[in-house]
């Protein structure tokens, strides 16, 4: 399977570049663009596929923010790390205007939360002719973890993705640019989110590229009772259920880790392991 120009029979590693002053995370650390290209050099040291960046913070009870500030945040970043770096860009938005901004400065994939919902997202994506992900989340960032309410949540999650997927289609959006991802932490319970992670294989097998993201989320926290900065073991555990499963783009804010647990994966399965 091939998406963005990767062949996925090995599992490949998306380092998260956030640019936001609140990043449940970093807190804020990659907001320049000095520091941004820093830490985007320091990414692909690690051995990273793909680097995404994203200037809207989407964790849990987050405000949204003014077109004109993620795109203040997001553009110069784009470019400087484009002009100096090989590595493939995404960006994390879902506001048309920023994603053919993006594409102009470099960005040559889109991942959008929204799963391309806002007007003229799909339009630009099919105009841009660019490789997305499309993400499910209950609600918007600032509620999405109230009370967040499913039937069936793994029935519920895959029929969503498959209609947007069907949608971006029939804009436009060739099948084989378009990867999913089930959303962890983005309107769902602890128990959704375990039965999501249970029930992953479904996802795999909806015939598009599964993106997994899990690194550090709250379900770490919530299993293991660790803050945010020690919730690499867990992240890492997680990563190996998701290969295990079918996942085949993992992001991550740990890479050189997780590009690690991917070749033990690799060699348990009897792959050869193969370079970075």
């Amino acid at each position: 399977m091939f998406w963005a120009g990767f062949d996925l029979e090995r599992p490949r590693v998306v380092g998260v570049l956030n640019v936001t002053p609140d990043s449940f995370y970093d807190g804020g650390r990659s907001i320049d663009p000095g520091r941004a290209l820093e830490c985007a050099e320091s990414l692909v040291g690690e051995g990273v596929d793909l680097i995404e960046i994203g200037g809207e913070s989407t964790r849990p009870g987050a405000c949204p923010v003014p077109f004109d500030e993620e795109r203040r945040r997001v553009i110069p970043v784009v470019e400087r790390v484009a002009r100096a770096l090989a590595v493939p860009i995404a960006v994390d938005t879902s506001q048309p205007e920023i994603m053919r901004a993006a594409h102009g400065v470099g960005a040559r994939i889109i991942n959008d939360v929204r799963g391309l919902r806002l007007p003229g997202a799909l339009d630009a994506v099919s105009d841009l002719k660019i490789p997305v992900c499309l993400m499910h989340m209950q609600g918007e960032p600032a509620t999405m973890q109230i009370r967040p309410v499913y039937g069936d949540v793994v029935a519920e999650v895959a029929d969503y993705l498959l209609e947007r997927a069907g949608t971006a289609q029939a804009a436009g959006v060739s099948r084989d640019a378009i990867a999913i991802d089930p959303g962890f932490g983005f309107g769902k319970s602890l128990e959704h989110n375990l039965a999501l992670l249970r029930g992953l294989g479904r996802f795999a097998h909806l015939g598009y590229p599964l993106m997994v993201g899990l690194s550090r989320k709250s379900l770490i926290g919530a299993l293991t009772g660790r803050p945010v900065t020690e919730r690499l073991a867990g992240s890492l555990a997680a990563a190996a259920l998701a290969l295990q499963s079918g996942a085949r783009l993992i992001r991550t804010h740990d890479v050189a880790q997780t590009q690690d647990v991917i070749r033990i994966w690799e060699a348990a399965r009897g792959a050869s392991p193969i370079a970075a």
